[in-house]
This record gives C-alpha cells, structure tokens and sequence, in this order.
C-alpha cells in the first residue's frame, strides 16, 4: 500500500514526501482509513510503529475536507508527559506544514501566563497534557465548545499516572458529540478496556502488535555482569564499538543516572543527562543536543522512555534493569524507529534475575545472552537461578520440626 491509495490531499502527500516516509506502517494503513470515515478508534501497537502520524494525518485530512468558520481548536489531542506532547505537536507541524493549520501546544515545566498568551490567537490543533489543560480551562482561558476530534496517546501511560479522571473531566466538558480515538501500546488490560468503554463509541479495534511485543527491527542482548565495575567495563566496551552511534543509556533512579554520567564524564565520554526534576527548557536542550549529535550518549530516567522520537539512536542500554516488562519494552522502542534498526542490551547482574524473569515471561520470549572476549561474567548464572529458587533455611529449619511433631503425634 501506498500513501496515495489511503486517498490523502496533494498538500498531504508533499509533507510525507518531505518527511521521507516511504510507505504507511501496518498502523497508519489500518487507522487512516477508518478514522478519515469519522469512526472511533481504540488502535494498539509497540511503541515506533508510526502511530503518531496514524492519527495526526487524518486530522488534518478531515479539517481539510470539513472546513468550518472557527478560530477555536476543532481537534484535542492528549498525550501523557510534556516529552511527548511536544514530539507529537513536532509532527504536526511537520506534517501540516502546506495546509496552514493553526496549533499549539500545552503542558506543565512553563510559565503559565506565556501559554495563555498563545492561547488567545486562533487555533485548529491544541496538544496537551490533562492536568494543565484541566487547569487552564477550569479558568475559562479556553473554549473547548467546538472539538470534533479527540486522540488520547499512551492511554496505558495515563492510567499508571492517575491522569485518567482528569481526562474524563476534559472530554465531560465537551458540549457537542466529537470522534475520539484511543491508542495505547498494550490493549491487554482491564484498565484500558474499561478507559476506551467511558470514551468511544463502537470503535473499529485495530491490534498491530501483541500487547507483549516489542518491534521486530530491534535486536536484543543480555550481557551478565559480576558487579559495578565489571558492568561499567562492559559499558565502556559496548559504547567504544564502532557500531555505537548514538547510546540511550537508562537508570531507574535520578541519583543512580548522575552517577553514572559523573563517571562517564571522567572517562572523557561525550555524556549528557536527562531526569524528570530539570526544568522543561534544560530537557529539551539536552534532547536537541543530542539529536543533532552533538552528545553521543544520553543518560536518562524513565522519563525519556516516551516520547523521544529520534532515528539516530542505534543502541538503547539498560544499565539498570526495569521492574516491569511494559517498561522494557518502552524503552528499547527508542531504538529501531521508522525504517531503521536498533540494538537493545542489558546489563544484568545476580539481583536483576527475577526483574528478568518478569520481562521475559511478559514477552513470552528469552532474551539472547552474549559475552564479551575479556569481560566474561565469572559467576554462574544458572546456579544462581537455581539458588534463588531454594528455601530459606530458617523454613526448611521450621518444616522438618513441624514433621517430627507429626510423627511423634503418630
């Protein structure tokens, strides 16, 4: 299929020529159509699929095929994190940049009173994150009375951050009847279901990926590691090879990601840093940086999990492993984006094995295990499983004297 085949307007066609997007994703082929047919939708799929553009692109078909006399935003979409909401806007300039569409963009990390300077122009297209939007609306700074089109982003995520009654309030104060669509990357859970049943309305379901998949472009390895150093060298070893472009390099605490720049910085590595407490302005100079390639390495929280959208990183690394596997799969679908591939490692040690045996068992896949030639791992990992499998002694202790007064009771 090509994108001339899903019907779209010359104006379309010449921003995806100029954006170099080959051909529509498995994603776009199935939302376009039926979203330009003003049918709901609740679409699933890994993250790096496209989705972004499933949705923005017939948006700005149907504002073009429906024109109407209003300087209020006839189309919402709400993404989850400040990250994200600016990489979708991103898109919609980008994709809309022959139509002169009006949109602009709401989120927390800025002043208020600047957004709301924005706010008072025209406008076909706001994104937003709830809480501000919520905020700003509660005040009567915007008018909502004329959405027609709604797209929720990452509704999983919004759950796992307690913004769905915000979004609820947001979508109640909508006076008129509006298509909405819901993408999420797992359509899995009880919570998402239940999310899609309050919002749309017999929606045309399109699953591209099992909800435990990740993107087939991604290649994935296990390095074991013995302890700190031993990790930091494979570290330094994986980030010296010549294939290493460009690294996402992820921990789970902000403490442990300064760290671990800190001693990247000593190694005279280019390093830069990004967790959720710099202010909004920093991150995205940081992210700028290091999309252009300034800085090869990006240090980062799980805030960069969702919504960098970059093609240039060849290698996402788990320095620590995630908790969860919907997490792992968030963050190595930072790698392998578009028409490209990608490289997914993790670096695991003796207490990462039960967080691995739940990524693994959420992918219903193993994980390949590699090594290094001069960083070998001198502990044995399948003792260690086996170890961590056993009863405690202290039980083992407790049932052999609960059997002796069994027996004595005989």
């Amino acid at each position: 299929m090509t994108f001339e085949e899903l019907e779209l307007d010359p104006v379309l066609l010449a921003a995806i020529e100029e954006q170099h997007f080959n051909k529509p994703t498995p994603v776009q082929a199935e939302v376009i159509p039926e979203f330009i047919l003003r049918r709901d939708v609740l679409a699933g799929a890994a993250t790096g699929t496209g989705k972004t553009a499933a949705f923005v692109l017939p948006i700005l078909q149907v504002l073009l095929d429906e024109p109407r006399p209003t300087s209020q935003p006839r189309a919402l979409i709400l993404a989850p994190t400040r990250e994200l909401a600016f990489q979708i806007h991103k898109v919609v300039k980008q994709l809309g940049d022959h139509c002169n569409f009006r949109s602009n963009i709401v989120t927390g990390g800025f002043a208020s009173d600047k957004q709301l300077e924005n706010l008072n122009g025209p406008l076909d297209i706001l994104v937003a994150t709830p809480g501000r939007l919520l905020n700003i609306m509660s005040k009567e700074f915007i008018d909502l009375s004329y959405i027609d089109m709604v797209v929720i982003d990452e509704a999983d995520r919004m759950l796992d951050m307690g913004q769905g009654p915000d979004v609820l309030a947001l979508l109640e104060a909508i006076p008129t009847d509006f298509q909405a669509a819901c993408f999420s990357a797992t359509l899995g859970g009880s919570g998402v279901a239940r999310f899609a049943e309050d919002i749309l309305d017999d929606p045309a379901i399109i699953q591209i990926d099992a909800p435990n998949q990740q993107s087939q472009q991604i290649q994935q390895v296990i390095y074991f590691a013995d302890s700190r150093e031993h990790k930091r060298a494979l570290l330094m070893s994986l980030l010296e090879d010549d294939s290493c472009k460009s690294a996402l390099v992820f921990c789970n605490r902000k403490e442990r990601a300064i760290e671990l720049e800190a001693w990247l910085l000593e190694q005279k590595v280019s390093v830069d840093l990004l967790h959720g407490d710099m202010i909004q302005a920093k991150r995205m100079e940081i992210t700028r940086k290091f999309t252009q390639g300034k800085t090869k390495v990006l240090v980062a929280t799980d805030v960069a999990a969702r919504g960098l959208d970059m093609l240039n990183i060849t290698h996402v690394i788990n320095y620590d492993l995630p908790h969860r596997g919907d997490t792992y799969i968030h963050r190595i679908g930072r790698t392998g984006r578009g028409q490209n591939v990608g490289i997914a490692i993790s670096l695991v040690e003796i207490h990462d094995l039960k967080p691995l045996e739940r990524i693994q068992y959420h992918m219903q896949a193993k994980i390949p295990v590699s090594k290094i030639a001069g960083l070998e791992p001198q502990h044995n990992t399948g003792k260690a499983k086996k170890a961590a499998k056993k009863p405690h002694k202290k039980k083992i202790a407790k049932k052999l004297a609960k059997a002796k007064k069994t027996s004595k009771k005989k």
